[in-house]
């Protein structure tokens, strides 16, 4: 494994496809990273650096946590408070709810806050407590099945004292709200390997119809740099086409039976997005044989609140209007140590990987 990564590492082989980019990148260009683990691979390997100043690398909405509303983030406070014990992926601890509260602080306080690898870790902790185990289930395409697969194992098992957060979101409707955005002027797309093992190419038709590209790559610096000329190449010849340059890890078809997990459980539902607003279908919602697992419902909690915390720009990050550093409160009243905003907290936020790498 070591060898294999370190092959997409090779110094030598990034050096060519630098030269390469550097002669074949004769006009202006500007690419989106969907995924937030591009974005912080990017910074990590100091990509941009690398690139003539007439190529614009701009982040996307692809970091769940950060594309989650703040009223929907209170919201798991709130059941919190009422004791149930909380289960998570560790990027959510410290994300911040509009009251300065976060997920770590409430753990310090005496809260029972979990981190897991996997949903299905849940399964052990319900049996050892007669408290109500909420998880926090939040994802695109790539968590949904392993998250949906929580609710299948608890039903067939008739554990009742599991719920879920339904946060996860779809792909296809906020990208489809990209192409439409004139003011964004992408020329195509790197796009998200993890989505896509689970979608499969089909996804990016509607970007191809549009004119832009659409690459499907991994996460290393040989990865980056071959779908940024790939990208280039489509430009320049005005042929633009969906390839998986992931092929390593991403299936063309993508994993039916992933998505025959997430269509038994969920069904498509409109959802608001931090930044972005209401976008149709482009959430996924219990099916009514499975409503016993939403811990909205089942904790009877609002979510109505404020949609961003004041001063916080991450919504305008999101939808690549501007550049993190652009914030008024990037690197001062905001910082990976006292985050105000999820995109500084998160592991896959612009915010973040900036700072951390700038």
């Amino acid at each position: 494994m070591a060898s294999m990564i370190e092959g997409f590492r090779n110094a030598e082989l990034c050096s060519k496809l630098v030269r390469q980019i550097l002669k074949e990148a004769t006009g202006s260009y500007r690419f989106m990273e969907v995924c937030g683990s591009h974005t912080m691979a990017i910074a990590r390997f100091g990509i941009k650096s690398l690139l003539p100043e007439n190529i614009e690398l701009v982040s996307g909405p692809g970091c769940p946590v950060c594309v989650t509303p703040q009223c929907e983030i209170d919201a798991l406070f709130e059941i919190a408070e009422k004791g149930a014990v909380i289960v998570t992926f560790g990027d959510m601890m410290r994300v911040p709810g509009s009251k300065g509260v976060s997920l770590q602080k409430m753990k310090s306080e005496g809260a029972d806050v979990r981190i897991v690898f996997s949903p299905l870790d849940t399964i052990k902790i319900a049996a050892e407590t007669d408290k109500e185990v909420v998880f926090v289930g939040i994802g695109f395409e790539t968590t949904a099945p392993a998250v949906a697969s929580l609710a299948l194992t608890a039903k067939k098992a008739g554990i009742k004292n599991i719920s879920i957060t339904p946060y996860s979101k779809t792909m296809p409707e906020v990208l489809g709200l990209l192409l439409s955005d004139e003011n964004l002027k992408i020329n195509g797309f790197i796009c998200p390997g993890h989505v896509t093992a689970v979608t499969g190419l089909s996804l990016y038709e509607p970007v191809v119809s549009a004119g832009m590209s659409a690459v499907v790559t991994g996460f290393e610096p040989v990865d980056i740099l071959t779908s940024i000329l790939e990208m280039v190449r489509q430009t320049n010849n005005g042929e633009f086409k969906a390839v998986n340059s992931y092929s390593r890890v991403v299936a063309d078809e993508g994993n039916a039976k992933a998505r025959s997990v997430i269509d038994e459980v969920y069904y498509k539902k409109g959802c608001w997005w931090r930044g972005i607003g209401y976008i149709e279908d482009s959430g996924l919602a219990f099916r009514d044989e499975y409503a016993e697992y939403d811990a909205f419902k089942k904790f009877d909690v609002s979510l109505q609140g404020d949609d961003e915390i004041e001063g916080c720009s991450c919504g305008e990050v999101l939808k690549g209007y501007i550049k993190p550093s652009s914030c008024s409160l990037f690197g001062t009243a905001c910082t990976p140590e006292s985050p105000v905003g999820p995109c500084m907290v998160s592991s896959e936020g612009a915010c973040a990987a900036l700072y951390k790498y700038s």
